[in-house]
């Protein structure tokens, strides 16, 4: 069985590859059964967490993701949430390879976000604003330039220094890339709006909003989390990357629909309804888009699958 390091998933697995393996995946679709969450006893304080959520193609592919949570590792300067991702050949049971699952979520995560821009943001978009300075940020600008024709792109954080930092990691773009102090000034020039945050309150207003912008929201994964506020939702025709999931579990989604702002009909589409031709995306120019993403079992398997080949083919070549 193979071993692919976190490295070496960055390494093969392109966006633009991804961003269109990803386009086929939702088109096929995956059996995905319900995550497994089981607590585990600690000695710490805190009980851990372990989640399995697999998914598979009939007679193709089988995944499993293995997630772990342990609150107290803080304390031994570890992260809180590590992981792994099995891949299992669908037709005989064999482990294929196992792949550090958190490079390969960030990188599904810019994909699906790409993805949805292909039908939902303006195809002459040049003007990218990202909101967060966390691992995603770099990889949602990578993302992005694989389908739109970016040509400036400003990165905001509440602290400037690390939006500065996310900055200086590119070297010598096809686009100019700078720092921002101004969210609001920023948002209203921008043609792409993507947010990839841990704010538990919006940061985002529809009033900051103009006609033809494309709202991309990555975090506020949870009920209580959300990234823009009621006046985004009542201004935007709006998508998800699954309803199931985020009708239960995302805060942007969920909380305007306890508020009687969203209906579940009010929802355009996902990436199922788009990828298939069975729902309109962007249906003209001056038109606000919103997406959110919450994450499926079809992005990981659709990632893990893509770069085992790669990685298998590189090393038949050596």
């Amino acid at each position: 069985m193979r071993t692919v390091s976190g490295a070496e998933l960055r390494s093969v697995l392109h966006h633009r590859m991804l961003i269109e393996r990803m386009r086929q995946a939702f088109r096929a679709g995956a059996v995905i059964p319900p995550a497994q969450r089981h607590t585990v006893e600690t000695y710490g304080s805190s009980d851990a967490l372990l989640r399995l959520e697999p998914s598979w193609q009939v007679n193709q592919v089988i995944g499993v993701r293995i997630d772990t949570v342990f609150p107290d590792n803080a304390t031994a300067d570890l992260p809180k949430t590590q992981g792994v991702y099995l891949l299992i050949d669908g037709k005989t049971g064999v482990p294929q390879a196992l792949l550090e699952a958190g490079s390969l979520t960030r990188r599904r995560t810019a994909a699906a976000s790409a993805l949805a821009a292909s039908y939902l943001a303006r195809p002459d978009s040049e003007r990218l604003l990202v909101v967060g300075t966390g691992p995603l940020a770099l990889e949602l600008v990578e993302a992005y330039a694989a389908v739109r024709p970016l040509r400036h792109v400003l990165v905001w954080g509440r602290d400037p220094a690390k939006a500065k930092r996310i900055v200086g990691r590119f070297h010598r773009p096809k686009f100019r890339i700078e720092a921002t102090a101004d969210l609001e000034g920023a948002v209203r020039g921008a043609d792409i709006v993507t947010c990839a945050t841990s704010a538990a309150e919006p940061i985002i207003r529809g009033e900051w909003l103009r006609p033809g912008q494309h709202l991309d929201l990555v975090g506020g994964v949870a009920p209580g989390m959300r990234e823009a506020d009621d006046t985004c939702i009542r201004r935007s025709r709006v998508f998800v990357d699954t309803r199931e999931t985020a009708l239960d579990e995302a805060g942007d989604i969920v909380q305007p629909m306890a508020a009687g702002i969203l209906a579940p009909d009010d929802i355009a589409g996902d990436l199922y309804d788009l990828t298939r031709g069975e729902r309109a995306g962007r249906r003209f120019y001056d038109q606000i888009t919103l997406f959110k993403s919450t994450g499926t079992p079809v992005e990981d398997l659709c990632a893990a699958q893509l770069a085992v080949e790669m990685v298998l083919h590189n090393d038949s070549i050596r």
